[in-house]
């Protein structure tokens, strides 16, 4: 039974990179190496090993694999009893001056009868020996490059949707932000990428917003399930969490406002060969307060404007009415003053 490893990785860059623990310490480039070959055939390459440190230091190499868990998508780093892990070699140590680099040369010997498809390990320097009897490093300044082999040959690639809904498992909303999850499965035999959006259209089907799907790039290990989570945001810092008392809330769904009901529709493509895959979930944005809000403003409006009219039809009329008193007076004073025939 493989061994866990008790090194964790405090960041991944797209889930595959390599951070290490003590950056002052030592760095190594690249993080990351991509390389493919044929079963029975031998594979070249190096990484550069940078002594932070400002005194010499001697670092020694080791190896490991890693493996899906969970599906967080960060891999578990197991003791390398086959596979990559035993298939490559780099020098034992590397002594370096303070501040001193050298390129280190790789070599990965792939078996004639390795299977097709993906193969994922971990290069590691450590300031202190391998125990001889765990194989693992000393708890020292340490860091590695992940190793990402395909060997080349007929790689089944089957892949897609086994879940895809919001995050809260509800569908009825007063504002955004809109939180999705998904879960994508590899029942190929190399790593996938999918890439694609999440498009919400509303109910008569116009584009409201396009997302990424994934956009931190995430990779999904063969043999595995990955979560990818995702949102449709409103304005920049909103939590999601509605802010107490009534009018701050109706402030709130307007800056992060949605209305209506809306299908967001999953569309993903991954794979050499293009290789597609689709869901779609329905959801309901009712922004009630500030609906009240705006209803209980234009009713007031209503009111001032209805009374107003009322008033100045009031005053024109009363202004009409002196004008036509003023008329008759004039008018019964004229033919009192006309003299008699």
């Amino acid at each position: 039974m493989k061994k866990t490893f008790g090194i964790l990785f405090a960041v991944l860059i797209a889930f595959l990179a390599v951070v290490p623990e003590n950056a002052k310490a030592l760095t190594i480039t690249p993080p990351r190496l991509e390389v493919s070959g044929n079963p029975g055939s031998t594979v070249m390459a190096s990484m550069t090993v940078i002594n932070d440190q400002n005194s010499i230091a001697t670092y020694y190499s080791s190896y490991s694999n890693f493996e899906a868990q969970g599906d967080s998508g960060i891999p578990e780093i197991v003791n390398a009893t086959d596979d990559l892990g035993t298939w490559m070699k780099v020098p034992d140590t590397v002594v370096l001056g303070a501040g001193d680099s050298r390129d280190v040369p790789i070599s990965i010997t792939i078996p004639a009868n390795a299977a097709p498809g993906g193969h994922f390990a971990a290069i590691f320097w450590g300031t202190q020996p391998v125990h001889s009897k765990t194989g693992n490093l000393g708890i020292a300044a340490k860091t590695g490059m992940l190793v990402l082999l395909r060997v080349n040959g007929d790689v089944p690639e089957l892949g897609g949707i086994t879940d895809f809904n919001t995050s809260s498992g509800t569908h009825y909303f007063n504002a955004l932000p809109i939180n999705f999850y998904y879960r994508f499965q590899n029942g190929g035999g190399d790593r996938v990428k999918p890439l694609g959006d999440i498009v919400m259209k509303d109910t008569i089907g116009i584009t409201a917003k396009r997302i990424s799907a994934n956009p931190v790039e995430g990779n999904v290990l063969p043999k595995s399930t990955r979560k990818f989570s995702v949102a449709w945001v409103g304005r920049d810092g909103a939590t999601g969490i509605m802010p107490k008392g009534f009018f701050s809330a109706a402030n709130y769904e307007f800056h992060n406002f949605g209305l209506g009901f809306y299908g967001a529709h999953l569309q993903l493509a991954y794979g050499t060969k293009g290789q597609t895959a689709d869901s779609v979930v329905h959801f309901f944005v009712w922004p009630w307060q500030l609906i009240i809000f705006v209803a209980a403003s234009l009713l007031i409006l209503f009111l001032l404007v209805k009374t107003g009219i009322y008033h100045y039809n009031k005053w024109v009329i009363g202004k009409a009415e002196e004008l036509l008193e003023e008329k008759e007076h004039l008018h019964d004073h004229d033919s009192q003053e006309q003299p008699k025939a």
